[in-house]
């Protein structure tokens, strides 16, 4: 019997309205997710579980996460539950399917959650990575001006703000923001801008304080994000140009830094090895987040060590987050706990 493996889909208020420049109109107010829940006949009574967050901008939904988890799951036969185990699934998951990252997320989280429980040890620990990491930033959508900076007001607290750019009303909102909240800002423009728009706003997000710009461009506009960096003090980090870790190459000499995140790449597994291999070549490492619940992010602390920038907030958006376990400290960053596993259970309906 082996492996088996169960899929459901999620649909999740925020808490408040979370848009971005690529945002359909009607947008921002749900985020849909899948849960999977992962058994091995050897070790009866243990469940893993975990999360893929299906994004249509990289082909995904969850439709056809359930064909490739299929496909994922028949690819990689009965691994042993051991790092090596570990590793050697994620190199059967690439072989079977090139992309489909959210399908081999889910899977991948899954395994590494099982694999902790069987082992009876967190999966930080399995890996032999340290826990916690930078504290975690805090995201805010695009919105008019003054609730953009209430909302930044409300997160204070936190240790850097990004905000969510790609309108026409930037840079009035970035002043809203510095207005109300004095640490780091982190403008993300999501593929937002032209060259005219980086060129305007560049004098204006120095003198503002702001830390670094991520993704101003289309993905493939490599000329373009080399031009801005030639002319920028602050790093330009690529995210939705750097998919994967074959990505990587391309952006040499091109960016300052690259966004790493575990739904985009396929889990905790491919995660680390793009995170390691990203400080190889140079880059500044970004760790980031879909909207998802305590799942996806609990699997993306683990490898939070790794990473200079930690963007790990998307279970905070959430109205109700449907895990608990995870615990963010009084400095924001994530606590794993000593549970074995991701140390999460599914809270009462």
């Amino acid at each position: 019997m082996g492996l088996t493996l169960s899929q459901e889909t999620l649909s999740l208020a925020l808490r408040d309205p979370f848009r971005i420049a690529r945002s359909a109109a009607g947008e921002g107010t749900r985020i849909t997710t899948v849960i999977v829940e992962l058994r091995d006949d050897r070790y009866p009574g243990v469940v893993g579980v975990g999360e893929g967050y299906p994004d249509a901008y990289y082909g995904e939904t969850p439709a056809t996460m359930e064909v490739v988890l299929e496909e994922l799951l028949s690819g990689i036969g009965e691994p042993e539950l051991t790092s090596a185990g570990l590793v050697g699934a994620t190199h059967a998951m690439d072989r079977t399917i090139r992309w489909n990252g959210a399908a081999k997320c889910a899977l991948d989280i899954a395994l590494h959650d099982l694999a902790g429980k069987v082992q009876g040890m967190h999966v930080h620990r399995l890996l032999g990575l340290p826990a916690g990491g930078p504290p975690t930033d805090f995201s805010i959508g695009i919105d008019e001006p003054g609730v953009v900076a209430e909302r930044a007001r409300r997160a204070a607290d936190f240790p850097a703000l990004k905000i969510k750019c790609g309108s026409p009303a930037d840079l009035v909102t970035l002043r809203a923001v510095r207005d109300v909240y004095a640490g780091p800002i982190r403008v993300d423009a999501n593929t937002g801008w032209t060259r005219a728009d980086a060129q305007r706003l560049l004098p204006d997000l120095v003198d503002l304080g702001v830390e670094l710009i991520e993704q101003p461009f289309p993905p493939r506009a490599y000329r373009d994000l080399g031009w801005l960096q030639d002319r920028s003090s602050l790093p330009i980090v690529a995210d939705e140009s750097v998919v994967t870790d074959e990505d990587l190459d391309a952006l040499v000499g091109v960016v300052a830094g690259v966004n790493v995140k575990l739904a985009k790449c396929g889990g905790i597994g491919p995660a680390r090895a793009m995170l390691e291999r990203a400080r190889e070549l140079g880059f500044r490492t970004f760790l980031g987040c879909m909207e998802e619940t305590s799942v996806g992010i609990a699997a993306s602390a683990v490898v939070a060590s790794l990473a200079e920038w930690v963007d790990l907030d998307g279970n905070l958006l959430l109205a109700h987050d449907p895990f608990e376990g995870l615990e963010l400290g009084p400095d924001k960053r994530w606590q794993p706990g000593d549970r074995p596993g991701l140390g999460l259970t599914r809270r009462a309906a």
